[in-house]
């Protein structure tokens, strides 16, 4: 019966070496870091979140509070001198190493809400995956919009803005803005003007004010097509391009547009050039 082989004789088994017991001296300066970071680790995680204040640009204005700076919440949002919503927001810690604050955001005014990303300093702002959307009647108090009604759906993938100077400054965007339902009590007595889709493809302003984006009908009574340049630091804007009515469109809709034929000749295709200005 085969048996199995034992050591040989002289020579001892050999065990992996016990490390060395933790004297108290080296022990002692260990569990001191350790108790150290927790208790940091606990009391930023309590800081308020009204800290937030000291990192927002000069423009910008955060009041009634609620959570921790990590996550936390701003009741009442003034940009501009202007109400702007409220604001609730997650910050991701490790982007403090590089004196930014990146933080994802849930932004609400009225029935307006956007969700995003942004990386910001005092005099910079980055945002991406920009979505969300809601009736324009809720952004006039901004300035964007006012005396439109109607619903915008966003979808911006990348936006930049200078915040340094005495109102923000965009830089670059990359995405668009859809409304429907559009009216405006100025045009047609408010008839419904139908949809149309602003589209930014701009990475990297070239003069680093003005930008453009082309705007293009979804459907109603008007055919439209047109570029928008935009000014940032004058808040300006040109509208150029074409419109052209639609079997649809409304009586005293087709009589505005024969006045401003006057002023311009239509096109062999009936289109009628277009070109305003206006501010933002």
């Amino acid at each position: 019966m085969p048996t199995s082989p034992s050591p040989r004789r002289g020579v001892k088994a050999s065990r992996p070496a016990s490390p060395p017991p933790l004297s108290p001296r080296s022990l002692w300066p260990r569990l001191l870091l350790i108790g150290v970071a927790a208790v940091v680790a606990v009391v930023v995680c309590v800081l308020p979140a009204s800290l937030v204040t000291r990192l927002l640009p000069p423009a910008v204005r955060a009041d009634d509070f609620s959570g921790s700076v990590w996550h936390g919440s701003a009741g009442r949002i003034t940009a501009l001198g202007r109400p702007a919503g409220a604001i609730e927001w997650n910050i991701h810690p490790l982007a403090l190493l590089r004196r930014h604050l990146v933080v994802d955001l849930h932004w609400v005014k009225g029935g307006f809400v956007l969700d995003g990303s942004a990386d910001l300093t005092r005099t910079h702002i980055g945002a991406s995956k920009i979505l969300g959307g809601g009736p324009l009647a809720d952004l006039s108090d901004l300035g964007i919009g006012a005396g439109w009604r109607g619903t915008a759906s966003v979808r911006v993938a990348e936006l930049t803005a200078d915040l340094s100077g005495a109102r923000p400054a965009l830089s670059s965007a990359i995405g668009d803005v859809a409304v429907a339902d559009v009216s405006a009590a100025q045009i047609a007595s408010g008839a419904n003007l139908g949809g149309y889709d602003l589209n930014f493809n701009d990475p990297v302003s070239a003069s680093g004010d003005d930008m453009s984006a082309t705007l293009t009908d979804t459907g109603g009574p008007l055919q439209v097509n047109a570029v928008i340049h935009l000014s940032t630091k004058t808040g300006s804007a040109i509208f150029s391009g074409t419109v052209k009515e639609r079997p649809d469109t409304p009586a005293e809709l087709r009589r505005q547009l024969d006045d401003l034929a006057q002023l311009h000749a239509r096109d062999a295709q009936g289109r009628l050039p277009v070109d305003l200005e206006f501010t933002f």
